[in-house]
């Protein structure tokens, strides 16, 4: 049976974590003493390894200044999902579990994750919501740099032994699609994350869908 493998992105793609992101950030910011940046600045960089994001929200401050925001958004990240509860405040998008489900359910298909995350971000989402025995690869921030270098997938790849040519990544923004590219595997964009479907498309999307019943009917066309 040839394998072929469905990478997924996780923050805009699987769950909604834009209130969390928004509210670590201020926190963090207030800490550090500096401006919290505009929202939609901030989400445009979701996905980008966190100490890659801060420099680029503030290219004026100083290392120390990025040290105290990092470490700040973790702490104050940590303090709002326990508080909050983490399918409250990141629910995952509608039909994301039930695509899930069914991708699990094909046995030619395996799954896998790419997220900018932390490990512990990502064992927290995935112990929420029953997921960790879906993912067979889980590619985070603290073992690889930051999205679009390949290497996350071309881990995943390497794990599974699936061939680049049976893989695609599906993600929300266009560090997803430049990355998927840059591994050789395909790149399927979705239009309800932070990056909007043009962007999507000039970093080599081949297609961006609007449901999850859109992404699963498209998946393996062709394969």
């Amino acid at each position: 049976m040839d394998l072929r493998l469905a990478i997924f992105d996780v923050d805009g793609t699987l769950v909604d974590s834009q209130h969390l992101i928004v509210a670590a950030m201020q926190a963090a910011c207030e800490g550090a003493g500096c401006a919290a940046p505009a929202r939609q600045a901030l989400l445009s960089g979701v996905g980008l390894s966190l100490p890659q994001l801060v420099a680029g929200l503030f290219p004026d401050q100083g290392a120390p200044v990025h040290r105290a925001i990092v470490e700040g958004y973790k702490h104050h990240y940590a303090r709002l999902r326990q508080e909050g509860g983490e399918a409250n405040v990141t629910p995952l998008y509608p039909g994301a579990l039930e695509a899930l489900n069914a991708l699990h359910a094909e046995d030619a298909t395996l799954l896998g994750v790419a997220t900018g995350k932390s490990r512990r971000g990502l064992d927290f989402i995935l112990e929420s919501f029953d997921l960790r025995r879906h993912f067979v690869t889980r590619q985070v921030a603290d073992d690889h740099p930051s999205k679009p270098h390949p290497s996350m997938i071309l881990t995943a790849l390497a794990e599974t032994g699936v061939a680049p040519e049976r893989a695609v990544m599906i993600g929300d923004t266009s560090f997803d699609m430049e990355m998927a590219r840059a591994a050789g595997v395909r790149a399927i964009g979705v239009s309800w994350g932070y990056h909007d479907a043009r962007r999507l498309e000039r970093a080599g999307a081949e297609a961006v869908v609007d449901t999850f019943d859109a992404l699963r009917n498209m998946l393996w066309s062709g394969n």
